[in-house]
């Protein structure tokens, strides 16, 4: 765990499953789970660009949740900044910052600028201070000139770009992001990838936990990549040893380690 911004040990996590009105008559007091971590262990240095990949149901949207503190582990342990994220969730919470642009998350009638004074409110901030900070993130992410239109007509990658003045408004030191570049056009997509990775940790020294499907993105930005499977972590390096230094693709080598199923390896060779 030493000099390691995040730290995982034996990390495991399962979740009920929804039982068919057949199997609640047959069977009321059964409780079938399924199995979403496996015993997570990673080690993140600091001021680093990390990458998590793998197929969808893998279990990579539950650590980012278990990291920060949104759910908790039925086994092992977790750190960031040496902290435990259950026994210290409180502190964990203002190290950390979760960048989601899902609608549901963001006040749809309210502008740009007054979701994110809305969220500065929560984190406590004094009224002139979060004027202040505000103005800075917007001018961060590139948002200032479109501020004060409301939600509902921003653009898929304003949306985005709004979860991420959300996640900076504190000054964390950890940024989560889960599938950034989804659904993003070419150009936008680039946008955010150049932010995580030269504004964020480059510039500010920040860490930033990427989750992404898109390996192309991940072998152009990442700096450290972790494969997960069915809730194991298969492999983690750096980006520049895995590949010997542009010698192999990451797609070659991530399909050493994840088997093909349909829908696991479709969209993960290209950009978006």
């Amino acid at each position: 765990m030493p000099n390691n911004v995040i730290w995982t040990k034996n990390l495991k996590k399962s979740y009920p499953l929804i039982k068919s009105y057949r199997d609640l008559i047959r069977h009321p007091f059964q409780r079938n789970f399924i199995q979403a971590l496996r015993g997570i262990d990673i080690a993140v240095p600091p001021q680093t660009c990390f990458c998590l990949v793998g197929p969808n149901g893998a279990g990579k949207t539950t650590l980012i949740k278990i990291l920060t503190t949104l759910v908790l582990p039925n086994e092992g342990e977790a750190f960031i900044l040496g902290h435990d994220v259950v026994r210290e969730e409180a502190l964990v919470k203002r190290l950390v910052g979760l960048a989601i642009a899902e609608e549901r998350s963001f006040y749809w009638r309210l502008t740009g600028r007054q979701n994110l004074e809305f969220f500065a409110a929560l984190y406590g901030f004094p009224h002139q201070e979060a004027k202040k900070r505000i103005e800075e993130v917007l001018e961060l992410v590139g948002l200032t000139r479109d501020a004060d239109k409301r939600f509902n007509t921003y653009s898929s990658g304003m949306r985005q770009l709004l979860g991420l003045a959300r996640a900076l408004l504190p000054e964390v030191e950890v940024i989560f992001v889960d599938e950034p570049t989804r659904s993003l056009d070419p150009q936008m997509a680039e946008k955010i990838r150049k932010f995580l990775r030269h504004e964020l940790v480059d510039r500010q020294g920040k860490t930033v936990f990427w989750a992404s499907h898109n390996l192309a993105e991940v072998e152009a930005y990442g700096q450290e990549v972790a494969i997960i499977s069915k809730g194991k972590i298969q492999l983690q390096g750096r980006v520049k040893d895995l590949t010997d230094n542009g010698q192999r693709s990451l797609f070659e080598i991530y399909q050493q380690y994840v088997q093909p199923n349909g829908e696991e390896l479709s969209g993960l060779n290209g950009r978006n």
